[in-house]
């Protein structure tokens, strides 16, 4: 049934109905926005690509000579439930 689906007189039908639908005018500045997008997109894997391979240098580093405390400050830890049963005896007082 869709033994040739996309025969090159399929195309020319779709790019008339597109001409005609957004008009001779649109179409430029679609294309500029489609290419704008696709340039952000490719800057962005590629900048995601290197932040993974510093990150994987970085862990191999830190592996090899851990750091005391690290990068993050040392947190308190709270007993949530005890601070809860504090707020509502306050309350109702």
């Amino acid at each position: 049934m869709l033994r040739n689906g996309l025969e090159p007189w399929h195309i020319l039908v779709v790019l008339a109905v597109v001409v005609l639908l957004f008009g001779s005018k649109k179409l430029p500045e679609m294309a500029r926005g489609l290419g704008k997008s696709m340039r952000i997109l490719k800057a962005e894997t590629k900048a995601m690509r290197e932040e993974d391979t510093t990150a994987d240098a970085g862990t191999a580093q830190s592996t090899a000579a851990p750091q005391p405390g690290g990068d993050r400050p040392a947190v308190t830890p709270t007993n949530v439930t005890k601070a809860a049963e504090t707020k509502h005896t306050e309350t109702s007082a």
